[in-house]
Protein backbone atom coordinates (compact mmCIF):
# COMPACT_ATOMS: atom_id res chain seq x y z
CA UNK A 1 0.00 0.00 0.00
CA UNK A 2 1.49 3.07 -1.22
CA UNK A 3 1.55 6.14 1.40
CA UNK A 4 -0.18 9.41 -0.35
CA UNK A 5 2.15 12.15 -1.02
CA UNK A 6 1.42 15.30 1.51
CA UNK A 7 0.01 18.10 -0.18
CA UNK A 8 1.73 21.32 0.53
CA UNK A 9 0.11 23.89 2.32
CA UNK A 10 -0.97 27.14 0.76
CA UNK A 11 1.79 29.42 1.85
CA UNK A 12 0.13 32.61 4.07
CA UNK A 13 3.26 34.91 3.50
CA UNK A 14 2.50 38.37 1.58
CA UNK A 15 4.24 38.04 -2.12
CA UNK A 16 6.69 40.52 -2.67
CA UNK A 17 5.46 41.75 -5.55
CA UNK A 18 2.26 42.80 -3.99
CA UNK A 19 3.36 44.33 -1.18
CA UNK A 20 3.11 48.51 -2.20
CA UNK A 21 6.36 49.95 -1.69
CA UNK A 22 6.72 52.91 1.53
CA UNK A 23 6.02 56.73 0.39
CA UNK A 24 8.59 58.84 0.01
CA UNK A 25 8.84 61.77 2.38
CA UNK A 26 8.02 64.61 0.20
CA UNK A 27 10.23 67.90 0.33
CA UNK A 28 9.33 70.26 2.96
CA UNK A 29 8.18 73.32 1.22
CA UNK A 30 10.41 76.65 1.12
CA UNK A 31 9.11 78.81 3.77
CA UNK A 32 7.11 81.73 2.17
CA UNK A 33 8.83 85.38 2.14
CA UNK A 34 7.08 88.30 3.37
CA UNK A 35 8.04 91.36 1.25
CA UNK A 36 8.71 94.78 2.38
CA UNK A 37 9.34 97.44 0.18
CA UNK A 38 8.49 101.25 -0.05
CA UNK A 39 5.43 102.21 -2.33
CA UNK A 40 6.67 105.80 -2.20
CA UNK A 41 9.47 104.58 -4.37
CA UNK A 42 8.03 102.12 -6.42
CA UNK A 43 5.59 104.44 -7.23
CA UNK A 44 8.21 107.66 -8.22
CA UNK A 45 10.14 105.17 -10.11
CA UNK A 46 7.99 104.51 -12.77
CA UNK A 47 6.97 108.30 -12.95
CA UNK A 48 10.39 108.82 -13.05
CA UNK A 49 10.92 106.21 -16.25
CA UNK A 50 7.94 106.95 -18.08
CA UNK A 51 9.61 110.56 -17.86
CA UNK A 52 12.66 109.85 -18.95
CA UNK A 53 11.43 107.85 -21.77
CA UNK A 54 9.03 110.51 -23.28
CA UNK A 55 12.09 112.66 -23.11
CA UNK A 56 14.24 110.62 -24.30
CA UNK A 57 11.93 109.51 -27.55
CA UNK A 58 11.22 113.36 -28.36
CA UNK A 59 15.16 113.89 -28.61
CA UNK A 60 15.27 111.16 -30.58
CA UNK A 61 12.37 111.22 -33.35
CA UNK A 62 13.27 115.40 -33.13
CA UNK A 63 16.85 115.83 -32.58
CA UNK A 64 19.09 116.99 -35.11
CA UNK A 65 23.22 115.85 -35.60
CA UNK A 66 24.24 113.72 -32.30
CA UNK A 67 21.61 114.48 -30.15
CA UNK A 68 19.38 111.50 -30.79
CA UNK A 69 22.68 109.35 -29.95
CA UNK A 70 22.91 111.25 -26.77
CA UNK A 71 19.65 111.07 -25.83
CA UNK A 72 19.61 107.37 -26.36
CA UNK A 73 23.00 106.79 -24.70
CA UNK A 74 21.59 108.95 -21.71
CA UNK A 75 18.86 106.55 -21.51
CA UNK A 76 20.80 103.68 -21.12
CA UNK A 77 22.80 105.14 -18.31
CA UNK A 78 19.60 106.91 -16.46
CA UNK A 79 17.31 103.78 -17.03
CA UNK A 80 19.35 100.92 -14.51
CA UNK A 81 20.04 104.03 -12.16
CA UNK A 82 16.44 104.91 -11.67
CA UNK A 83 15.49 100.88 -10.87
CA UNK A 84 17.84 100.53 -8.56
CA UNK A 85 17.02 103.69 -6.37
CA UNK A 86 13.69 103.38 -6.49
CA UNK A 87 11.82 99.47 -7.65
CA UNK A 88 14.71 96.99 -6.72
CA UNK A 89 15.19 98.18 -3.47
CA UNK A 90 12.98 95.52 -1.22
CA UNK A 91 13.45 92.63 2.06
CA UNK A 92 12.87 89.39 2.15
CA UNK A 93 12.31 88.00 5.65
CA UNK A 94 11.52 84.05 6.42
CA UNK A 95 11.78 81.85 8.71
CA UNK A 96 15.63 80.97 8.18
CA UNK A 97 17.25 84.33 6.88
CA UNK A 98 16.72 87.51 5.77
CA UNK A 99 17.73 88.47 2.31
CA UNK A 100 18.64 92.36 1.47
CA UNK A 101 18.19 93.57 -2.21
CA UNK A 102 20.27 96.91 -2.06
CA UNK A 103 20.57 98.95 -5.36
CA UNK A 104 23.71 97.49 -6.31
CA UNK A 105 24.20 94.58 -4.47
CA UNK A 106 22.21 91.69 -2.48
CA UNK A 107 23.03 90.06 0.31
CA UNK A 108 21.68 87.03 2.27
CA UNK A 109 21.61 86.89 6.30
CA UNK A 110 20.88 83.76 7.86
CA UNK A 111 19.26 84.64 10.92
CA UNK A 112 21.91 83.25 13.53
CA UNK A 113 24.18 85.79 11.43
CA UNK A 114 22.50 89.19 12.79
CA UNK A 115 23.53 90.66 15.58
CA UNK A 116 20.93 93.47 15.61
CA UNK A 117 18.04 95.17 13.18
CA UNK A 118 17.93 98.99 14.30
CA UNK A 119 16.38 102.54 12.81
CA UNK A 120 18.37 105.46 13.26
CA UNK A 121 18.12 108.20 10.28
CA UNK A 122 18.27 104.64 7.78
CA UNK A 123 17.28 101.64 8.65
CA UNK A 124 20.34 98.92 8.73
CA UNK A 125 21.02 95.36 10.26
CA UNK A 126 24.55 94.22 12.04
CA UNK A 127 26.37 91.16 11.58
CA UNK A 128 27.93 89.12 14.46
CA UNK A 129 31.08 89.82 12.51
CA UNK A 130 30.54 93.55 12.68
CA UNK A 131 29.37 94.51 9.52
CA UNK A 132 26.34 96.50 9.00
CA UNK A 133 24.26 96.71 5.73
CA UNK A 134 21.25 99.94 5.15
CA UNK A 135 18.01 98.53 4.19
CA UNK A 136 16.91 100.64 1.54
CA UNK A 137 13.69 99.41 0.39
CA UNK A 138 12.60 100.62 4.71
CA UNK A 139 13.07 104.63 4.72
CA UNK A 140 13.11 106.30 8.07
CA UNK A 141 10.98 109.09 7.83
CA UNK A 142 11.80 111.79 10.46
CA UNK A 143 8.13 113.27 9.71
CA UNK A 144 6.15 110.33 10.22
CA UNK A 145 8.25 109.36 13.60
CA UNK A 146 7.44 113.42 14.45
CA UNK A 147 3.26 112.04 13.85
CA UNK A 148 3.93 109.07 15.74
CA UNK A 149 5.38 111.00 18.50
CA UNK A 150 2.52 113.25 18.60
CA UNK A 151 0.12 110.80 18.48
CA UNK A 152 1.62 109.12 21.70
CA UNK A 153 1.65 112.74 23.61
CA UNK A 154 -1.46 113.22 22.88
CA UNK A 155 -2.93 109.34 23.69
CA UNK A 156 -1.09 109.81 27.51
CA UNK A 157 -2.73 113.30 27.89
CA UNK A 158 -6.24 111.79 27.40
CA UNK A 159 -5.14 109.51 30.61
CA UNK A 160 -2.54 110.78 32.33
CA UNK A 161 -3.25 108.46 35.13
CA UNK A 162 -2.92 105.20 32.85
CA UNK A 163 -6.84 104.29 34.36
CA UNK A 164 -8.01 102.72 30.94
CA UNK A 165 -4.61 100.69 30.48
CA UNK A 166 -6.24 97.26 31.16
CA UNK A 167 -8.97 97.56 28.55
CA UNK A 168 -7.43 99.32 26.01
CA UNK A 169 -6.35 97.94 22.64
CA UNK A 170 -2.87 97.39 22.94
CA UNK A 171 -2.83 97.15 18.86
CA UNK A 172 -3.89 100.55 19.23
CA UNK A 173 0.17 101.45 20.10
CA UNK A 174 0.91 100.80 15.89
CA UNK A 175 -0.87 103.67 15.59
CA UNK A 176 1.63 105.53 17.58
CA UNK A 177 4.61 104.53 15.82
CA UNK A 178 6.46 105.16 12.65
CA UNK A 179 5.59 102.66 9.96
CA UNK A 180 9.65 102.08 9.29
CA UNK A 181 10.32 101.79 13.16
CA UNK A 182 7.59 99.01 13.39
CA UNK A 183 9.13 97.42 10.03
CA UNK A 184 12.30 96.96 12.47
CA UNK A 185 10.88 95.99 15.16
CA UNK A 186 9.07 93.56 13.38
CA UNK A 187 12.72 92.27 11.79
CA UNK A 188 14.57 92.71 15.05
CA UNK A 189 12.04 90.14 16.70
CA UNK A 190 11.93 87.38 14.06
CA UNK A 191 15.91 87.40 14.00
CA UNK A 192 15.76 86.60 17.84
CA UNK A 193 13.14 84.16 17.54
CA UNK A 194 14.36 82.08 14.73
CA UNK A 195 19.09 82.53 14.94
CA UNK A 196 18.74 79.39 16.89
CA UNK A 197 16.88 77.42 14.43
CA UNK A 198 18.78 74.74 12.73
CA UNK A 199 17.87 76.09 9.01
CA UNK A 200 18.93 79.70 10.03
CA UNK A 201 22.35 78.72 10.36
CA UNK A 202 25.18 79.69 7.99
CA UNK A 203 27.17 82.27 6.45
CA UNK A 204 26.62 85.55 5.12
CA UNK A 205 26.45 86.26 1.51
CA UNK A 206 26.73 88.90 -0.69
CA UNK A 207 26.60 89.61 -4.65
CA UNK A 208 26.98 92.69 -6.64
CA UNK A 209 23.52 93.17 -9.06
CA UNK A 210 25.61 92.87 -12.72
CA UNK A 211 21.85 93.13 -13.92
CA UNK A 212 22.34 96.88 -12.87
CA UNK A 213 25.81 97.36 -13.01
CA UNK A 214 26.27 96.78 -16.31
CA UNK A 215 23.66 98.85 -18.28
CA UNK A 216 24.78 101.64 -16.48
CA UNK A 217 28.25 101.16 -17.30
CA UNK A 218 27.43 100.75 -20.74
CA UNK A 219 25.39 104.11 -20.68
CA UNK A 220 28.07 106.26 -19.12
CA UNK A 221 30.67 104.48 -21.56
CA UNK A 222 28.49 105.78 -24.64
CA UNK A 223 27.73 109.21 -22.93
CA UNK A 224 31.77 109.76 -22.55
CA UNK A 225 32.51 108.72 -25.56
CA UNK A 226 29.62 110.82 -27.38
CA UNK A 227 30.97 114.06 -25.83
CA UNK A 228 34.52 113.16 -26.47
CA UNK A 229 34.30 112.56 -30.05
CA UNK A 230 31.84 115.71 -30.12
Amino acid sequence: MTTPEPTPEPSHEPSRESTPAPEQPSAAPAPADKVYRSPLGVASGVFLLLLAAFFAGDAMVRGEGRTPWLALAGLVLAVPLIVAFTIRPAVYANDDRLRIRNPFRSITLPWATVADVRAGYSSEVLTQEGAKYQLWAIPVSLRQRKKAARQAARASQDDPHGRTSVSADVRDSASRTAPSDQTVAELRERAELRAGTPGAQGEPQVRWAYEIVGPALAGLLLVVILLATG
